[in-house]
């Protein structure tokens, strides 16, 4: 399993951007999937945004044109830069990384983004 780190969250105003970082403690060029979810208190892990290796990014209706997720294989790191952020944004971030030919599933600690009105 690889071992995920993400920063960047904090508190901001809406209309304001963050930009999230997830840095893997190896090699991520080997991961199917790397993705971003949200989740709140009491509620579900909901996918953000994911990006598939050598592939297009996949997003939630709710962030499209205003979220954007990358990957930078050479820096082991999967960001996600928020723009235009809405109360309706806050939660607890969680990094992901999926390698289904070696059943990898890792999950990050999460990094916490308020977004106040």
């Amino acid at each position: 399993q690889v071992q995920l780190v993400e920063s960047g969250g904090g508190l901001v105003q809406a209309g304001g951007s963050l930009r999230l970082s997830c840095a893997a403690s190896g090699p991520i060029f080997g991961f199917n999937l790397m993705g971003w979810y949200r989740q709140n208190p009491g509620k579900q892990r909901d996918l953000v945004a994911v990006i598939i290796n050598g592939g297009v990014p996949n997003y939630a209706d709710s962030v499209k044109g205003r979220f954007t997720i990358s990957r930078d294989n050479a820096k082991n790191t999967v960001y996600l830069q928020m723009n235009s952020l809405k109360p309706e944004d806050t939660g607890v971030y969680y990094c992901n990384a999926k390698m289904p030919a070696r059943a990898i599933d890792s999950w990050g600690q999460g990094t916490q983004v308020t977004v106040s009105s």
